[in-house]
């Protein structure tokens, strides 16, 4: 006959180890699971398995000014990195958008149709220009981090 205090001890021990190692799975798979990455021309690619985020940072669209239009490609298009992909017009200058990654478009952001003010808002959370799914997850490490990325933006201010 089991006694309540060692079953309680037991179960305990078992929840903690559990946990811590679910905990540290979670740790470890937040590094790999989502990751931004820049492009001097001030692209970014928020990468999440084998799947990019993709669209212009925020001190692109600061510099660009008020966005009035967004050109986006159609899902299934292909580009490799380096491809211009689309566009941005602001009442200052448009501009090409550049894949940072290579792939195949798999989502667009279609609020930026009706809406492409809203990267000026939010550039790179909800104004997101495509989501592709690359080719070959390794050619983020050619690209900047956030800190570089930052660096970067400093030195071009």
């Amino acid at each position: 006959m089991f006694h309540s205090s060692r079953v309680v001890r037991i179960l305990g021990r078992r929840a903690l180890t559990t946990t811590f190692r679910t905990k540290v799975a979670s740790q470890q798979l937040g590094a790999i699971r989502l990751s931004s990455h820049f492009t001097p021309a001030h692209e970014y690619v928020k990468v999440e398995g084998n799947v990019g985020t993709c669209g212009i940072t925020d001190f692109a669209q600061s510099a660009l000014g008020d966005i009035v239009f967004v050109d986006l490609p159609s899902v299934g298009d292909e580009f490799d990195s380096g491809d211009s992909f689309g566009s941005v017009e602001s009442v200052k200058a448009a501009s090409d958008v550049y894949a940072p990654v290579s792939g195949t478009i798999i989502e667009i952001n279609e609020k930026l149709e009706d809406s492409p003010e809203i990267v000026n808002s939010s550039a790179e959370d909800e104004a997101w220009f495509v989501k592709i799914e690359m080719n070959d997850t390794s050619e983020v490490n050619g690209l900047m981090d956030e800190v570089a990325y930052k660096d970067h933006c400093e030195n071009e201010a």
